[in-house]
């Protein structure tokens, strides 16, 4: 069975902080490698309008296959950090932001438990139709006890 046609995971609460925790620091680091592909992107599109307009005649080559050498090298960062956060059964919203939804039932709701780098564990849900705008605090009664801090 691929894993496509599966049922996605579905997180308790402290599933999901767990699994949070373990991926937090992969997720910050290729939030940071997302970070320096925008700005090797942003060079590499300096020296293509510089070509446009000069001809390249200032263009040096050897820096430009280091550019697009470096941003090979930070797309397959970022797709191998991505497949391996997903691979948990966390659904990455927002790189940029470092947002993830974890799939949960509350009461009898499909919904996504939210969390977003910076908070410091999950406090927040939303219906799977809504997105980040929509989000709800956690009823204390859903959360249970904070987890351990390590």
């Amino acid at each position: 069975m691929s894993d496509e046609s599966r049922d996605p995971k579905l997180f308790t609460l402290t599933e999901a902080e767990r699994t949070r925790s373990q991926i937090e620091p992969a997720l910050i680091e290729a939030m940071e490698q997302r970070r320096k592909l925008g700005e090797v992107d942003k060079q590499l599109m300096e020296v293509a309008h510089r070509v446009a307009m000069m001809g390249g005649v200032l263009v040096t080559a050897g820096k430009v296959g280091g550019l697009r050498s470096e941003r090979q090298k930070l797309t397959a960062f970022l797709r191998h950090s991505i497949e391996s956060i997903e691979a948990t059964g966390c659904v990455l919203k927002d790189l940029d932001a470092g947002l993830l939804d974890f799939p949960a039932i509350l009461g009898n709701e499909e919904v996504y438990l939210c969390w977003r780098v910076g908070e410091d564990r999950i406090r927040f849900y939303h219906r799977r139709d809504e997105g980040f705008d929509g989000r709800r605090p956690l009823d204390p009664r859903d959360a249970g006890p904070a987890p351990p801090v390590h």
